[in-house]
């Protein structure tokens, strides 16, 4: 896999609790290691695989998930729900259930790397595909953290804006520069603390979205019709948006980063191992089932009071009916502008976003400022919250793939930084056209969503490539066979679905023989990077379509 050694086994006795070095033993003083130990249970719990639940040991191991299901709540994520309710309705609800379900078993099988190697996922590229492509892989997960963190950034800025009527720049400068004040709760008091005010943060938007569905009270069987799979033609495109914005790369990276550095486990015990893969497995369903409650929430508030067919289908593009705008905008024509929604409120279609969701909801309910207040709370703790992943995400990335450890401040001080200047270009680029509209902000969004449906192959091969080497997680957490297959079956979904994304957004984008050129250049870097972050499963399946049964079975299926 372009590595100059070997890839030597991972299950070592030198990762052992039994070894800990004395700065282990700092930071479990300190409260940012926490030690996990096994449950006194049947001497043959081992061979049963099973785990008496216990509610004490429980939270022993929760935590991670928590702090990992904020990138499924992030403000890119929320303003792909809100357009999903306007511009679809209800009818991607089960595509939201689905996409979360995948994200569970991607989740779990990133935790189950970190606990059992007791090495992140970033660990683990540096040293089986060598110096050059882990480089590479590890720059794409870099952009990746960048892009998110102009999403929260941005999602953050347009909260302050809402609230305290702040411009959009300002709100940018605040939100890079308050992450530190949250980091410095883990520095300072542990990990538990910062695990604890990420758990309130996600009651917060809890109380928000869902108080904000009360007052909507989209019908119920509107809802329940939802989960049933069918997609209109004109909802293909957002379709495909929910689950790239749902899945994001950096999070798989993550994950097995927090387990293998914040929890303490005997991974010489059978037993421990198979009570870490209960709890943490409960940990990450706990989390992300939250995640997926607050994301149909506001997927449905949007959905009860903005969707029209009419504006769904309208020529200029999708749209929603916003009872706030009293004119026409400019993403309609005023011929085909009036509409209808579902509540028999008369409006305008125009896009709807972040930046203008909270006043149509305010309209939507009779002028209350109230809706509008709680949406903007919402969106500050997705944003607010979801940095302090991003920055702990990126340094573990770097650590992982480049063997270095630098101090948490000032990695967020380069990170913040980089991230800052395209943020800010926003408002500058809006306050130099003529007005602010909700379509720019929901423009950078989706170019932002487009970058992380780029990404996602660098983190989703990889895993599945772990995973699935016995020589990594030893022959008992190797997954099987069954898993194998509907964990590749995902991959490729995942991978196709973000292409088509990819391809419908440059579509309609005029370009000259060089770009052309160029752009078929990368795609053909992309698919050999690709293939070399799983070089040995493709000669597997190589090895197996040219095999002489397949044949057999071939000729004489022919005949």
């Amino acid at each position: 896999m372009g590595s100059s050694e070997p890839y030597e086994p991972l299950l070592l006795p030198t990762a052992t609790a039994s070894t800990a070095s004395s700065g282990d033993d700092e930071d479990i003083a300190r409260g940012r290691v926490v030690v996990c130990p096994v449950d006194s249970l049947p001497d043959d719990l081992s061979e049963k695989r099973r785990t008496k639940f216990s509610m004490r040991t429980f939270f022993r191991y929760a935590g991670p998930g928590w702090l990992m299901s904020l990138a499924y709540l992030d403000p890119g994520n929320l303003e792909a729900d809100l357009q999903s309710g306007v511009y679809t309705g209800f009818q991607l609800s089960w595509v939201m259930l689905l996409a979360h379900a995948v994200g569970l078993l991607l989740q779990c099988l990133s935790a189950r790397l970190g606990f059992v190697t007791g090495k992140s996922l970033a660990q683990h590229c540096r040293q089986g595909y060598g110096q050059r492509t882990g480089t590479i892989l590890w720059i794409l997960t870099e952009i990746a953290i960048i892009g998110s963190d102009i999403q929260e950034v941005l999602g953050s800025a347009v909260a302050f804006r809402l609230l305290f009527g702040i411009p959009l720049w300002m709100g940018c400068v605040i939100t890079a520069a308050d992450t530190f004040t949250f980091l410095a709760a883990q520095y300072l008091h542990g990990t538990r603390v910062l695990e604890g005010l990420v758990v309130s943060v996600i009651m917060i938007m809890c109380a928000c979205f869902f108080a904000n569905l009360d007052i909507v009270k989209p019908e119920p069987i509107n809802v329940a019709l939802g989960f049933l799979p069918s997609v209109a033609s004109y909802a293909v495109v957002q379709m495909v948006g929910v689950v790239g914005a749902v899945i994001m790369p950096h999070n798989i990276y993550l994950h097995s980063a927090l387990i293998s550095s914040t929890r303490r486990i005997d991974r010489r015990n059978p037993r421990a191992l198979e009570q870490a893969n209960v709890y943490f497995s409960l940990d990450a369903a706990a989390a992300l089932a939250i995640s997926f409650f607050i994301n149909t929430a506001i997927m449905t508030s949007f959905a009860q009071g903005f969707f029209s067919p009419h504006c769904a289908t309208n020529p200029s593009g999708t749209l929603g009916c916003n009872t706030a705008a009293v004119v026409p905008t400019s993403e309609c024509e005023l011929a085909v502008c009036s509409c209808v929604n579902s509540m028999g409120q008369e409006g305008f279609c125009t896009a709807i976003g972040l930046s203008s969701g909270g006043s149509a909801l305010a309209s939507l309910v009779g002028s209350s400022e109230f809706a509008a207040t709680l949406f903007a709370i919402g969106v500050l703790a997705a944003g607010q919250a979801s940095t302090m992943t991003g920055s702990l995400a990126g340094q573990y990335v770097m650590e992982g793939f480049l063997g270095l450890r630098i101090p948490l401040w000032l990695r967020l001080l380069v990170t913040r930084s980089i991230a800052l200047v395209p943020a800010l270009f926003v408002p500058v680029w809006q306050s130099s056209a003529a007005g602010e509209s909700a379509a720019s902000l929901s423009a950078v969004n989706d170019w932002l969503n487009i970058l992380q449906s780029v990404q996602l192959p660098f983190a989703l091969l990889p895993l599945l490539h772990f995973v699935g080497d016995p020589k990594v997680m030893g022959h008992d957490w190797v997954i099987g066979r069954r898993l194998k297959i509907i964990c590749w079956a995902c991959a490729i979904s995942l991978i196709v679905i973000n292409a088509y994304l990819l391809h419908s957004q440059l579509a309609n984008i005029q370009a000259g023989t060089f770009v052309l050129v160029l752009g078929v250049a990368v795609f053909c870097g992309y698919l050999v990077l690709m293939a070399t972050a799983v070089q040995s499963e493709l000669k597997a399946f190589l090895r197996y379509i040219r095999s002489p049964w397949i044949l057999w079975r071939a000729t004489n299926y022919r005949r």
